[in-house]
Parts: C-alpha cells; structure tokens; sequence
C-alpha cells in the first residue's frame, strides 16, 4: 500500500495533480474490465494518463504492452501530448484511432494473402477534383458515388444529398446490418440502397485493385480477427492491457473488434459517459454500455461525478435536465466549485435580434477565447459570422464549411440576379428555368438555346418556340418581373424571385421529388436576406457573398487565437469556455421535427437531442445563456421544450405557482387608484411572464383520460370536461378549474 502511495504523492508533487477518491480507485483497478462512467469535466483524460503511469512506474508494464484507443485522430494526438507532460521520461504510448487500429490488421491479413488493395478516401487532390466532371472515374468514393447517384438518378448529387448518402453507408457498415436489412435503414437520398449495392460490387471488381474506404478497414478488420486465428492470436499476444476513450462514440462494429483484442487477458478499461452518446447517426451504439455487465460479468463500475469544470448552478441544473431520459446510467453530477451566476434565459420577439444582442455583449470582453457561441445546425454559423465580420470581432469557426457559398440555392438566387442585367443570356436562364413558374420545359430550353440572335430569351421564348397557352401569360409575367427587379435592392429582390417568380414553390415540389429537406434549404434562404440586409446593390450582394467566403476560410486558421469560436453541439464536446452562448432554441431545431418522431430505437432520438442539449450546457465554466426568440421570418415560433424544462429546474412549478399568487395580489393592490389600461397592462406583463410554449391551447386537447401536468398541483388525469369547466384528480385531490382559464394561461401541458 506504501508504494501506491508513493505514486500519489509523488504525482502531486511533480505535477500538482491530486486525484479524489474515485479517480485514485480508477488508477489502482488494472486487472480485468473496468467501466469508467465520467461525467463532463470530471477529469477523465487526467485520470486516464494517470492509469497508464502507474501501470508502467508501480506494476512495471512495459509500455509496449499498452494500448489505448481514441475516438479522434486529434484526440490521441492530445492524449500523446499530455502523456508526454506528465511522464517525460517514460517512453510514448501507443495512442490510436480504431481505424488506424483496423487498418493495420487489414494490411497483415492483405500482406499474408497476397491481396492488393487502394484505398479511396482522404482529400481530393488537384487531379481529382478536375476530373469531377470528367467521364472517367477516378478511384475516390465521393467521385464514384457521384457517377453511380449520376447514372441511376440521371441527375448530378448534392453536397447534401452526398452527405446523407456517406452517413448512410457508414452507419450501415458500423452497425454490421446484413445486406437483407438495408431496406429497412431511413435514407432521403432516392436509390441509396441500389448505389450502396453497386458501390460494393464496384469496389470488389470495376478495378484490379480491392477498393477499400474508411469503413471497409473495421468491418473486413473484424472478418478478419474472426476467421484468422493466427493474425488473432498476434495481436491478443501484443497487448496486455487497452483502454478505450470515449467509447460512448464506438459502433458495434468497433465493440466488436476490442472484444476479440482483449478475450484472453480481460484487461479493458473502457472510458465513456452514457449522456455524451451523440453519435448514433453515425453508428455509435450507447446501450452497449448499459449491457456492459452482460458482456463482461467481472467487471467493476466507477462513476466519476465530480465536475471540476462549472459552477455549482450550472453542474445542478445539468444534472437534474439529463435525468429527463431513461436508458441512461444514474448518476448524480456534482461540484465543490462556488455557485457562480444563474443560468439566464434571453428571449426576443424576433430572430434578427439574436446576432446582434450578441455582438453587443462580446463586444463588451477583452478575452474572446474563452467565448462560444454554440448551435446545432452549421446553417446557424452564416448569419453569425456575418453580424460579427460587420462588428469587426474575430472568430474561429470550430465546423468551417465552405459549401454554404456554392449551394445551389445560392447559385440559383445568383442567377436570377444576373437575369436582372441582360435577359439574353440563354446559358444563365437555362439554370434557372425549371426553377420559376414559367414551367419551360427542357425540350422548350433546347430549342431556345438554338436561337442565336442576341435578343431577349423571353421574346425569343414568345417568338419562335412553341409554347403552350398558360404559359404565353407567364413568360410574359417573367419578362416584366425581371426587368422591373433592375436596380432592386437585393432584399426586395430576393424576396421577388422567392414569391412573385415562383422559386419558393419550385424548391417546394423538388423537396417532394427529390428527398431534400425544405427547411434547410428555406433556411438558405432566409440567411441571404439576413445578409443582404442594408445593401442597396446585387453587385454589393454578390462582393458580400464572396467576402464572406473568404472570411470563413480565414476563419479556419485562427484556432488558439484570441478570438470568439463558433461550433455546433456535436463538435464542441470536450471543449471548455468561461462563457458558452447556446442560440436558436427553438422547437424544431432541437429538438428537431426529425427527433419527435419515433426512431429506430423507440424514441431514442429524443434522448439523444437531450444528450446533445446537455454537452452544450456542461461547456459552460462560469456563465451560461440560452437564446431563444418568437418570431422567425415573420412566422411565430415556440421556443425549445428544453429550454421550458431548464426554466421550470430553476423556477418549480411549485414556485411558480406561489409566484402566480403573489403577482395576483399585487394586481389586486395595482388596481386600486389605476386605471383599467394600467391594469390590463400589469395583467399583460405578468401573463408573458408565466408564458409556457408547450401548455394546451386548444379546447379539442382536453381529453378525458389524458393525462396532464398542472404548474401547481402537478400531474394528474382529466376526468370531466364541459363548455366552462374542467375536473382533474391529482392523486388523492380533485380540483375543478375554469377552462377558459387554463387554456388562455396555459397553466396546462401534456405529459
């Protein structure tokens, strides 16, 4: 016991680490399977490298006989480094993905074999992306699904249909879903399980090479450990302890190659938290967790709950909102740190004041990277990083993606725009066409585009190419829209080509068609009139656009700079903040309209939107906000039902209620010596304050039999309904309550 205490003290010696009692546990528990439960900012990574010290200083392991699995190639990079500061004189760690891990049992099988292989992903180089277009097929996977989506569809894919189809097939593979069952995986891009099929067959024989992507290296690394014994036995023999990181993030597909790594000595610490699992549209299997206890009867499980991160307002208000899911471990997070500031909620009646409530406020701090604005969907970053690039505050986008700037929806407003200079251009009105409600057909474009005359398309339409009769009045209608749009600021102009030129309503039936998503490409849209917001050219529009382009690529490179960072909920997890900003806390974004329908898993779609809410809460050091607003785009919205349910942890029912009652008496004294209009106004004030988005509205909801939750007197089930009044038994106690009261008050939610 002398020299387990020895490593300790000397440890907080040389380092100034002082382990608590759990993580001192973690550390001395080497043999056999542990699960080590880590709350947000409980020292985890700490606690990791500490293990693997005292495996190598206190037990004499020789280092090489350690393994340790990242989820991130920048993870074990991180790992790596901090390994290196706490022990510089011990030799590196072997720290890996568990693709890297894969891929090299897949060499020796290929090696053993005789079998040559390529792989197909990894950046375009210069080449390669000059030959997208081209007719031939250079070996990469996006440019070969691109060809097959082009030669089964007939049309050119997406980025976004590209990305849904790559997660398709990813999640597939990672979940070892038999080729019978792809049927069954949701997919919106058309045809996806036809191109997977053609995709593998090409893979195995459209080349003298075995084709192989990311993917390939677990699923045939897996095959492979199964069926090979003696290539199993070589790497069971290698290690004599693992440790895997952040394996609420690992797939079954990956479980499945650790178990087979570990089967002969057992010696596997998995390191993970149940209520970070944010991942399974990846493939990533959380309830594998839950089951570990099945998988390994021996094993012993930590929880590690102190948080040394937030404040104490922060930590319980988080802790009490995850416990809103079920399938999760109980655990209790906790902290020693002081309370700090209550978490504050910001409301605004309408979207456009989010931006710039929170330039104002940043403006304000002289430490911009210890700031983050955090969001779900990258949609959110545009408009963002144009209210700031205007401010002249610098940032970091953490999710930079250029492709917001060469969208189609963004090309095609272009294109309309540059109709509004010269109508004769046949090239630019053929991208748009199908587009607006002219209803031109392609057979029509073609023969307009034969007519080389210099003239105007919509005269040459009218002129020379058969047309049917509705259609005469429309080209007609176009021909004037275009040329009164002629020095339109881009605002207005925007808002013309999106109603009176029908491409609102194009975008509509394509979604129908097509499986694109309306309100992500609305949102596009939406986003450019934010930005074209107090120009008064679409020349000065389009040099925006293409400056903010570049903003964003600079944006990129300005990483552990004293700059604010910009990143959605899943690529903040496991980073920090003094000050975290959580914005567009609206219902239908998270949750979204996708995560209140029931899932694959029965529901787990919402738990997983709540674990995703709660990594962007536990950000959060010292003070957290949360931004919600009523009004987007001239259309009311609800704010999130997180949000209502952070709101009701920091102010109960109960207490709301007591508050109700109280303001009830003030208006009561208000009212005495004022006039009605100040009293109405009071009553207005007080009703806003007590607004609940997800209370019952509607007479039509009040069901007999349901059961439904009071402000005041809890949850209980309705047991009569008239025109006036409604009766409820809570428990033991039946209350009957004025209807009308109830519904204007929404002092009702379903549960």
């Amino acid at each position: 016991m002398k020299v387990m205490e020895d490593f300790f003290v000397r440890k907080r010696r040389e380092l100034g680490v002082t382990l608590n009692e759990v993580q001192r546990k973690a550390v001395l528990q080497t043999e056999g399977p542990l699960l080590l439960l880590a709350s947000p900012g409980s020292g985890k990574t700490t606690t990791i490298i500490m293990r693997i010290g005292y495996l190598i200083e206190e037990k004499g392991i020789n280092p090489a006989r350690i393994k340790a699995v990242t989820f991130s190639r920048a993870s074990a990079s991180d790992m790596k480094e901090r390994f290196k500061r706490f022990f510089p004189s011990l030799p590196p760690i072997d720290f890996s993905t568990i693709h890297s891990l894969a891929f090299e049992v897949v060499r020796d099988h290929f090696r053993k074999t005789g079998t040559a292989y390529q792989i197909i992903e990894g950046d375009l180089d210069s080449e390669e992306q000059n030959a997208l277009d081209s007719n031939h097929l250079p070996l990469h996977k996006k440019i070969i699904l691109r060809n097959l989506f082009k030669s089964i569809i007939g049309e050119n894919i997406t980025d976004d249909q590209m990305d849904e189809l790559t997660t398709y097939i990813s999640f597939i593979k990672n979940k070892m879903i038999p080729q019978e069952k792809w049927s069954s995986v949701k997919v919106g891009v058309p045809e996806a399980e036809r191109i997977l099929r053609e995709y593998e067959a090409f893979k195995k024989s459209g080349h003298s090479k075995l084709l192989l992507d990311y993917d390939d290296m677990l699923t045939i690394g897996n095959v492979v450990l199964e069926r090979d014994r003696e290539l199993l036995r070589k790497y069971q023999d290698r290690y004599d302890y693992v440790l895997t990181d952040e394996s609420q993030d690992t797939s079954t597909v990956q479980h499945a190659i650790i178990e087979k790594l570990v089967q002969k000595h057992g010696n596997l610490c998995v390191v993970a938290d149940d209520d970070q699992s944010i991942y399974s549209w990846r493939g990533a299997e959380p309830s594998y967790l839950l089951n570990f206890k099945e998988v390994y009867p021996d094993s012993l499980t930590l929880f590690m709950e102190q948080n040394y991160r937030s404040t104490k307002d922060i930590v319980s208000v988080a802790n009490q909102f995850i416990k809103r899911n079920k399938n999760r471990y109980d655990k209790n997070m906790f902290t020693k740190n002081p309370a700090g500031k209550p978490i504050k909620i910001r409301s605004f009646a309408d979207y456009i004041y989010q931006s710039k409530y929170l330039v104002q406020e940043i403006q304000k701090i002289e430490n911009l990277s210890e700031v983050a604005v955090l969001y779900r969907n990258n949609s959110s970053s545009i408009a963002l990083m144009n209210e700031f690039d205007r401010a002249g505050i610098p940032f970091y986008m953490k999710d930079a993606d250029n492709r917001f700037f060469s969208h189609w929806v963004v090309e095609d407003i272009l294109n309309f725009m540059r109709m509004t200079f010269t109508d004769k251009r046949a090239d630019i009105f053929e991208k748009i066409h199908l587009k607006l409600n002219g209803y031109i057909s392609k057979q029509q474009m073609a023969a307009l585009k034969e007519i080389h005359n210099n003239e105007s398309v919509f005269d040459n339409l009218l002129k020379y190419v058969e047309l049917q009769d509705y259609q005469v009045k429309l080209v007609k209608a176009n021909k004037e829209t275009f040329q009164q749009m002629r020095g339109m600021p881009p605002l207005h102009a925007i808002r013309v080509i999106r109603d009176r030129l029908g491409y609102e309503k194009a975008i509509e039936k394509m979604c129908e068609r097509l499986g694109f998503r309306k309100e992500y490409l609305l949102g596009i849209l939406n986003t450019l009139e934010e930005i074209a917001v107090g120009l008064e050219t679409m020349e000065e529009f389009a040099s925006r656009l293409k400056h903010l382009a570049s903003v964003l690529k600079t944006a990129k490179s300005r990483k552990g700079q004293n700059v604010v960072t910009f990143s959605t909920f899943h690529s903040a997890k496991g980073l920090e903040f003094e000050r975290v900003y959580m914005i567009d806390l609206i219902d239908g974004i998270i949750p979204s309209s996708e995560d209140y329908k029931i899932g694959a898993a029965e529901g787990n779609a919402m738990e997983e939107a709540t674990r995703l809410f709660y990594v962007g809460m536990t950000r959060a050091k010292k003070h957290l906000e949360l931004i919600v607003y009523r009004k987007r785009d001239g259309e009311e919205v609800s704010e999130s039902e997180f949000v209502a349910a952070v709101r009701n942890i920091m102010n109960p029912p109960e207490k709301q209620g007591e508050d109700e009652r109280k303001s009830s008496d003030t208006l009561s004294k208000l009212g005495q010596g004022k006039s009605k209009r100040q009293v109405d106004r009071q009553k207005q004030r007080t009703a806003e304050i007590a607004f609940n988005p997800n209370a019952i509205r509607n007479r039509s909801e009040l069901i007999v039999g349901r059961t439904v939750k009071h402000r005041v007197f809890g949850t209980g089930s309705i047991v009569r309904v008239n025109e006036e009044q409604i009766q409820i038994q809570f428990g033991s106690n039946g209350k009957t309550l004025s209807v009308m009261a109830c519904l204007e008050r929404g002092l009702l939610e379903p549960v």
